[in-house]
């Protein structure tokens, strides 16, 4: 029996070459708030972060103020990306002891951090790649994130786009690496397999891949673990493992209740989502009845469409939201089905594809 609950995603801290600027995408063009800053005004003489939040959803942007430090090598081998998904816990201290006991690497032992509003105590294992969890428990914290942070000054007030909270985090995986990582959770966490699919599955004329959901107990967090499958050409997993240089997370997806309004809202603002072509949606008719929403709507944004018993789902990816091909978000929308679009995966690599092909990566 475990000695501490992880209740959610508490939040994702992203390693950026400029926080600012950064934290002026999240807003203007995804929609979120700045609630909490960190830096040198607040006596952080190497670290900036802003907090950016939407309804349950909260990115932590961190850039180095000085040459030399670990955000900037960080930065330097991966380029922009994100190095720790924190989960909410009931525990922390607890969390660590256990995750450690059964093998995972601490990379900070429990600690508590306090201010004026409260105390938190926070504690961080290794997962895979550079990859960390780190295990947050606020129950006697009153501030807007954490201690040492202060509430943003900001002139705007963010336009929300309607995300609400995120719905999985996938990370790539060299060839061959899938099943010891998910081994990984299932040993120091106690998750369990929740989905997967591999290469007979998910294949187009060039690529495949092979993944595996794994999940926690009450299935609030949701772990995609994908590796390459062998094919004529290099993979999309293969290109993010290249220019990220090792495993990573490659996309966080973030539900909405109106994937349709959503879309529009986050292409209004300049939002890059990858294009679909028409022949997906005169198959998607034959395929797939009774859906609430018009399919030409669905069309002219681009939103893919997947079923299974339980009902439907949603869902649309975004371009890599910076220069290196690595990490985008995807939009998903469930009406029911708790699947991951298994029959959108060929339209979805195919995709992926053509611009692998404009950048003389496929």
């Amino acid at each position: 029996m475990k000695n501490y609950n992880i209740e959610k995603f508490d939040h994702c801290e992203l390693y950026v070459s400029n926080a600012k600027q950064a934290s002026h995408f999240y807003q203007n063009a995804l929609g979120f708030q700045p609630i909490a800053y960190k830096g040198l005004e607040t006596g952080s003489r190497d670290k900036v972060s802003y907090v950016m939040k939407q309804n349950q959803v909260r990115f932590v942007l961190s850039s180095p103020l000085r040459s030399g430090t670990d955000i900037g090598k960080h930065i330097d081998k991966h380029g922009d990306g994100v190095k720790d998904i924190s989960f909410t816990v009931d525990n922390a201290e607890n969390a660590w002891k256990e995750t450690t006991s059964k093998g995972a690497i601490s990379v900070k032992e429990p600690h508590v951090i306090e201010d004026e509003k409260g105390e938190a105590v926070l504690s961080t294992i290794k997962t895979y790649g550079d990859t960390t969890h780190t295990f947050v428990e606020r129950t006697n914290y009153k501030g807007p994130f954490l201690p040492g942070y202060e509430v943003a000054r900001f002139n705007k007030i963010a336009d929300p786009t309607g995300i609400v909270h995120i719905d999985h985090v996938v990370g790539n995986q060299p060839e061959g690496e899938m099943n010891s990582v998910c081994n990984f959770y299932e040993k120091v966490f106690g998750w369990h397999r929740f989905w997967s699919v591999d290469d007979k599955d998910v294949s187009t004329k060039y690529s495949a891949l092979k993944s595996i959901v794994m999940a926690n107990d009450n299935e609030k967090i949701k772990m995609p673990i994908n590796e390459p499958a062998k094919g004529l050409k290099k993979s999309q997993i293969q290109e993010f493992i290249e220019f990220y240089n090792g495993p990573g997370i490659q996309h966080i997806a973030m539900s909405t209740r109106n994937i349709i309004e959503t879309v529009k809202k986050l292409k209004a603002n300049g939002v890059e989502f990858l294009p679909t072509p028409r022949s997906y949606y005169d198959d998607l008719k034959k395929r797939i009845k009774g859906v609430d929403e018009d399919i030409n709507s669905l069309s002219e944004l681009g939103i893919l469409l997947d079923s299974d018993d339980n009902g439907y789902m949603l869902q649309i990816f975004t371009r890599p939201i910076q220069d290196r091909p690595t990490l985008f978000y995807e939009i998903i929308q469930r009406k029911g089905s708790q699947s991951f679009g298994k029959g959108n995966f060929k339209a979805l690599f195919e995709s992926i594809e053509r611009d692998q092909l404009k950048r003389g990566n496929l």
